[in-house]
């Protein structure tokens, strides 16, 4: 198939497009190799892909309409994933209109490039963060998700909302994907383990944020992108038995989707840590402190849903995945 992918320079975006690249997919990649976090980390992950004939790389923001309408045309994609996006909770409060213009605006190109140009399948990044205060545990996508509690989750929830739109009104399959924390080699700096590993190696004090009594559905990077891939090529079907009367938020008369992709496991964040430490053979020196604004206490993913569509759910430990990134780390840093 030809995929676009947006977000290529990123994390996820990054390790789809060269599992897509491997199986023999043409991918068409898009990123704006923004500050937001390091640039050349993002440059070194496009290098593996660039050196595929396979790729091909375009630089531009989903805001810019033209941009993304003359990459449909001239690129026809069959099917699409849209990872790129403004990331970070926390710095949604301090730059709200950077998530409006990438999350909102730029989603709504991407979905009018769909509709006009012929696109058999969308999958998109959506959030567990729109699980906002829901104390139901675990969270299932056939859940109420009207409560979010940081603008970053409102733009995932928003995106979910004009998905639905889209499959209703143009018949465009759609599939939203709720990831839950990921983790793993070529990870994002501004992450809690990338920084508790730079900052335990460096004997500096770690923040610790609700105390360490976070709990967290870790979700290593080859299980979210493996998750991508069994919706990317099952597509979104309607739901016959669904009904106005009782509706199910996960799915629709329409061919639309939502999906959690979590390890389905959540572990306590002084754990996490813990583990971090026993790869690193250090101990880290800990600053406990209250939880932040926009911060939930815990997630943990309903995956039943996945499993039954797509016949998948992850599996890989903590111990592992932590592991795998501490030796990727060292590798990477020469430290």
């Amino acid at each position: 198939m030809k995929v676009l992918v947006t977000g290529t320079a990123g994390f996820i975006g990054s390790t789809l497009a060269k599992r897509l690249l491997a199986r023999g997919d043409e991918v068409i990649g898009i990123d704006n190799l923004n500050d937001y976090y390091d640039v050349q980390i993002k440059k070194d992950r496009l290098a593996h892909l660039t050196a595929n004939s396979g790729f091909t790389d375009i630089r531009c923001n989903l805001e810019d309409k033209a941009a993304i309408d003359n990459v449909f045309k001239t690129h026809k994609p069959d099917r699409v994933v849209n990872l790129a996006a403004q990331a970070g909770v926390r710095y949604s409060l301090v730059n709200p209109q950077a998530y409006i213009d990438a999350n909102i605006t730029g989603f709504l190109n991407i979905l009018e490039g769909c509709r006009h140009f012929g696109t058999d399948n969308l999958v998109y990044a959506s959030s567990s963060s729109v699980y906002g205060l829901n104390t139901a545990m675990p969270f299932s996508v056939h859940n109420n998700v009207d409560h979010p509690v940081s603008l970053y989750a409102t733009s995932k929830k928003a995106n979910e909302l004009m998905a639905h739109t889209y499959s209703h009104l143009f018949n465009i399959p759609t599939t939203g994907l709720r990831f839950f924390t990921v983790y793993g080699p070529w990870g994002r700096p501004d992450m809690a383990l990338f920084i508790f590993t730079r900052k335990i190696l460096a004997g500096e004090p770690i923040d610790v944020f609700n105390y360490g009594h976070h709990r967290r559905d870790f979700t290593y990077i080859d299980d979210i992108v493996e998750g991508v891939i069994r919706t990317l090529d099952n597509v979104a079907q309607p739901n016959s038995n669904w009904s106005g009367d009782k509706p199910d938020p996960a799915t629709s008369k329409g061919p639309y989707r939502i999906y959690n992709i979590g390890s389905n496991n959540p572990v306590e964040l002084l754990r996490y840590i813990e583990v971090l430490e026993d790869c690193l053979g250090k101990k880290a020196t800990k600053n406990l402190l209250p939880m932040q604004p926009g911060d939930v206490p815990d997630t943990y993913a309903n995956v039943d849903a996945l499993i039954e569509d797509v016949g998948y759910r992850p599996t890989t430990p903590v111990e592992v995945g932590i592991e795998r990134f501490v030796k990727w780390y060292r590798d990477y840093y020469k430290v």
